[in-house]
């Protein structure tokens, strides 16, 4: 057990590591990208499937809560806690349209969407970004491996590098807290 505990830590810092140099660029955009678009009454709308949807609401409960200190509340929406919209959604449109539905209803040309996806390519997440960027949101991906089609439908896309879906979602916590501490340090 020692060997596998070792192992998993020495992976992550690895990981940590070779995400810091080539993601601190990156993140400072994305930064930038997030802060105008609140500055100028836009939203965040952060989606993702299964970890990654967890981290969507994690994201925004820390930017609409507090991160770190006391602030205003900002203005982000994770499109996977409504129950009701997510089944109906899926029931009626099927499971692709489960993050563009949303954000047809939803975002405005001021707004940010940031898509998890650990391989760049979920479906329903991909859909969700290029009809935001149709409609003029910024875009953002959190992904990993190659970055997936992801790459095609993001003014800026942090590619985790590493091929390991457990260190690539435990760099998109590390990366969503970052961007809020960013954020907060602004507001």
């Amino acid at each position: 057990m020692i060997k596998t505990i070792q192992h998993e830590f020495t992976d992550h810092l690895k990981v940590a590591e070779n995400s810091l140099s080539q993601l601190a660029d990156k993140l400072e955009m994305a930064t930038r990208l997030c802060l105008a678009s609140l500055e100028n009454g836009g939203k965040l709308l952060i989606f993702g499937n299964g970890g990654s949807a967890a981290d969507a609401q994690h994201i925004a409960a820390e930017l609409v809560g507090r991160y770190k200190k006391e602030r205003k509340g900002l203005a982000a929406i994770a499109l996977t806690t409504d129950s009701s919209a997510l089944t109906s959604i899926g029931n009626d449109f099927g499971f692709n349209h489960l993050f563009s539905r949303q954000v047809e209803a939803l975002a405005q040309p001021a707004d940010i969407l940031l898509g998890i996806s650990t391989s760049g390519n979920s479906t329903n997440v991909i859909n969700a970004l290029a009809l935001g960027r149709e409609m003029g949101c910024k875009t953002i991906g959190f992904s990993g491996n190659t970055g997936g089609a992801m790459n095609g439908l993001c003014d800026v896309t942090l590619i985790v590098p590493s091929n390991d879906t457990p260190r690539i979602q435990e760099m998109h916590i590390l990366l969503g807290h970052t961007l809020c501490h960013l954020i907060e340090q602004h507001f």
